[in-house]
């Protein structure tokens, strides 16, 4: 199994505005969700700060909460359906189209990096090439914080936000997350792994990793 990226796209440019008004509000009840993004800013911030990417930002509303919370942040993602979205409901910040897989982002360059679910539709097996990138991005010292589904299986999406969809979302075990991790050079500092709400059906983690100090 590999990822598609070409029916990733199709996909999200389909669904990029039902999506954006689906979940607009969505970390308004989650506050676990936003105890980790409060985390991570602070240990941006207490590193010294920098620039800080949302990678597979989607309509960008993660990247508003971001900037809310004092982070110089931007958006990337596959999709420039999505893209089109977030620029026009957040005209104030910067987003891009581009691919995890393959950054345009200078070597170090980022003080933090944040993938909030846009691992999803990649293999476990091709998790290392997303990590390694991260961790090239990475300023020494940086903080990443990424959010996934507790599992270990693929599930077969073709129809949510309202439309006919070509998806694989993929759920992953914390430990061997830890272990990829570990393995492209990135530290974890701290797991959290809740309990599924009332629309989910999976446990959520969020790891918080740092690349080591030179």
């Amino acid at each position: 199994m590999t990822s598609r990226p070409d029916a990733i796209r199709a996909s999200y440019d389909t669904v990029a505005d039902d999506y954006a008004e689906l979940l607009r509000a969505e970390l308004a009840d989650k506050p676990f969700d936003r105890a980790v993004l409060g985390a991570f800013a602070e240990k941006v911030t207490d590193g010294g700060g920098g620039v800080v990417a949302d990678l597979g930002c989607g309509p960008g509303r993660v990247t508003a909460y971001l900037d809310g919370l004092g982070l110089d942040a931007y958006g990337i993602d596959l999709s420039p359906g999505m893209v089109a979205v977030a620029r026009r409901s957040h005209p104030e910040l910067r987003f891009e189209v581009g691919t995890m897989a393959s950054l345009d982002i200078a070597d170090g360059a980022l003080a933090g990096a944040l993938a909030w679910y846009s691992t999803v539709h990649t293999p476990l097996v091709e998790l290392p090439v997303l990590f390694g990138e991260f961790h090239r991005v990475l300023a020494p010292g940086g903080h990443l914080l990424l959010a996934y589904k507790v599992g270990d299986e693929r599930v077969r999406l073709d129809h949510a936000y309202g439309h006919d969809l070509d998806l694989d979302v993929h759920r992953f075990p914390p430990e061997r997350v830890a272990g990829l991790l570990r393995a492209a050079g990135l530290v974890e500092v701290a797991r959290l792994v809740r309990e599924a709400d009332a629309r989910e059906s999976t446990p959520q983690a969020f790891v918080l990793a740092r690349r080591e100090r030179e």
